[in-house]
């Protein structure tokens, strides 16, 4: 691939108000040099290795045309902080969960995990298939940015417990860490939502803060050590079946990129978005495995009374939704087809073979 310089694209210098100065600055390298910010510590090595991967495989991708040096959260911007600062262009480009910034619009859901909504296979093929990129561009084009999936931990363990949960009473003054729809769904169903930094959540259950807390799978979660601290862990993770990461990029810069470039950025994310999947069902096995043979922990299933209970409160917060927003009462209808239609295929494939592969 031949380097290009930014400065002899059209419309870049018009436009340049907009691009932050570390663009321009490289550019006269006659190399495209972009900032990533992320929502990720360094320590969660598969999460943030989402943002790596993306930065890696777009270099491969364009023979180190495109170089993206990445920041673990906090190293320029907060966790929370990545949607804004791509916005505003403080930094070309980011690695974030689209859920983290419902506040902005109860919409971004959409993109990360429903509870109860679509698995990692089915949210692929609702985003590259489905109409799901069109639904995200249209939502992110309002704050001048521009998303892809680039990462997955495929279905999430329901969280540490030190308090059985049998009955939907069990829910009911439970002070648990959960943020996001998850938290507002537990809410609903009387329980006391905590939202804790991923790098106080140990302490909390150790001192008896908190009674519960949701992070990601086994994994993850025996990086941070939940086994010690908590006795019941439960599954499924009802409130993200397949939370989607996405590599975010101002729009301005991405659209005075010419179209071989904007192309890398796409399948470099998809890339990304493939090799995440496909690490956390190759770790999170092992680490199930580490953890039961450690002892002290007991593995659970939510009883189906309670899951019932729980996708009830959902509902009526998602009526709530299409109430309060216009995007998320536009594109609910059509998220809720692809959902029945593809559901309706899974069920008498995916699920019928796994119903006879994998015993009780």
């Amino acid at each position: 691939m031949q380097r290009r310089d930014f400065l002899k694209k059209a419309g870049v210098v018009a436009a340049s108000a907009s691009f932050s100065p570390l663009m321009f600055a490289n550019a006269q390298a006659a190399t495209y040099k972009f900032g990533m910010v992320t929502s990720w510590p360094t320590s969660l090595d598969t999460i943030y290795g989402g943002a790596l991967n993306t930065a890696k495989f777009l270099s491969d991708i364009t023979d180190g045309d495109v170089q993206v040096e990445v920041f673990p959260a906090g190293a320029q911007v907060g966790g929370l902080e990545v949607y804004d600062a791509v916005s505003s262009g403080a930094f070309e480009m980011g690695h974030t969960a689209s859920y983290y910034y419902v506040g902005k619009d109860p919409a971004q859901a959409f993109f990360t995990a429903l509870p109860f909504g679509l698995n990692a296979q089915e949210q692929n093929a609702w985003l590259y298939s489905g109409g799901g990129q069109a639904m995200w561009d249209e939502l992110n084009a309002a704050d001048n940015l521009i998303a892809f999936a680039a990462g997955n931990t495929g279905v999430q363990m329901g969280g540490w417990f030190n308090k059985e949960i049998n009955t939907v009473a069990d829910l009911q003054g439970l002070t648990m860490r959960i943020p996001g729809l998850g938290g507002q769904v537990m809410s609903k169903a009387g329980a006391n939502v905590q939202v804790i930094p991923g790098g106080e959540i140990y302490l909390a259950l150790e001192r008896g803060a908190i009674d519960a807390t949701e992070w990601v799978g086994p994994y993850d979660d025996e990086i941070l050590g939940f086994n010690k601290v908590a006795k019941y862990y439960y599954a499924p993770g009802w409130h993200e079946p397949g939370p989607t990461l996405g590599t975010y990029v101002n729009l301005d810069v991405y659209n005075s990129l010419p179209g071989d470039i904007q192309s890398a950025i796409q399948q470099a994310s998809k890339g990304a978005n493939m090799q995440m999947l496909a690490d956390y069902d190759a770790k999170n096995g092992p680490a199930l495995q580490r953890i039961i043979d450690a002892g002290g922990v007991e593995l659970r299933t939510f009883p189906t009374e309670v899951l019932s209970a729980l996708e009830g409160y959902a509902n009526t917060l998602y009526a709530e939704y299409a109430d309060s927003s216009p995007m998320f009462a536009k594109f609910w209808p059509e998220w809720v087809k692809f959902r029945d239609e593809i559901r309706g295929w899974h069920r008498i494939s995916e699920q019928a073979y796994l119903n006879y592969s994998i015993p009780q």
